[in-house]
């Protein structure tokens, strides 16, 4: 079932114009919730960052966020999914092409849900990484469509067998191709400052907070490659991957190339906040 604008749909009957922006220019936002038992997880944050993204594009919302939450419940009944994920995308519309915003633009809403299981043997035994430099565009705040050099990214790392990249900026990690990333240094949580050079994540704020209730000290502190890749710990998070360990990056591995033992209670701890 495809919710598209505001209509409910099978597969086969949608039907996107070749006009539509989203297409043209990747002119459009999106959000990934994460669903648990039937329900939309920190939605609220979810519907936040898409007002934000909309808000730096000067794209205005098809309609409130209110209707927009009570379609997306009606989406997940219809699709009867009860653990998976809901893709939401919301483009400038259809116009004709030109890089000008056309005048009076009907926004473009369309959102499915798949079934996907919670990555559970990964977030035990843990993942490889890669790094590379991060070439991509200084807005990486906005969860906008423009997602191409984190597909090649994310590409290159399965080709070197690896399940994630971890970017930098002139040796200066940043967060990784679908993820942010953290790293524990003598008992402290360290990640980057939530500012333009990434994205801030749902997980991610979710996880810092469960830290700071149980005396974590973090640190959102720039570190390069040397410090990460020295870490005593090293762990991403996502919608998708929730709190996975890193236990090898470019063939080296993570202090004894097991997911360390704050990975593990931060796991815990999510695990306690997770719908059942």
């Amino acid at each position: 079932m495809i919710l598209y604008n505001d209509l409910f749909l099978k597969k086969e009957e949608v039907h996107i114009s070749h006009e539509d922006r989203g297409y043209y220019f990747g002119d459009g936002v999106y959000e990934v919730f994460r669903i648990y038992n039937g329900q939309l997880f920190e939605k609220e944050k979810h519907f936040q960052r898409l007002q934000r993204s909309c808000e730096q594009i000067k794209l205005k919302l098809p309609s409130s966020v209110q209707d927009i939450d009570l379609k997306l419940s009606q989406l997940i009944q219809k699709s009867f999914v009860q653990e998976g994920t809901l893709y939401l995308q919301i483009t400038r519309g259809v116009a004709q092409r030109s890089h000008l915003f056309p005048k009076n633009p009907i926004p473009t809403l369309l959102a499915y849900c798949n079934e996907v299981k919670r990555p559970l043997d990964k977030m035990k035994s843990g993942i490889k990484a890669i790094t590379q430099e991060d070439i991509r565009w200084l807005r990486c705040d906005i969860k906008s469509l423009n997602l191409l050099p984190n597909t090649l990214a994310k590409q290159n790392a399965v080709e070197q067998n690896a399940d994630e990249t971890i970017f930098h900026r002139n040796g200066i990690i940043t967060e990784c191709s679908s993820s942010n990333i953290m790293i524990v240094q003598d008992g402290e949580i360290l990640t980057h400052p939530a500012n333009h050079l990434i994205l801030e994540g749902v997980t991610r704020s979710v996880v810092l907070k469960i830290a700071a209730e149980e005396g974590f000290t973090i640190r959102e502190k720039a570190f390069d490659k040397e410090t990460l890749k020295n870490a005593d710990e090293v762990f991403i998070t996502g919608t998708t991957v929730e709190i996975t360990p890193i236990i090898n990056i470019d063939h080296h591995n993570i202090a004894n190339g097991l997911p360390g033992t704050v990975t593990k209670k931060l796991q815990q701890l999510f695990e306690k906040i997770v719908p059942e």
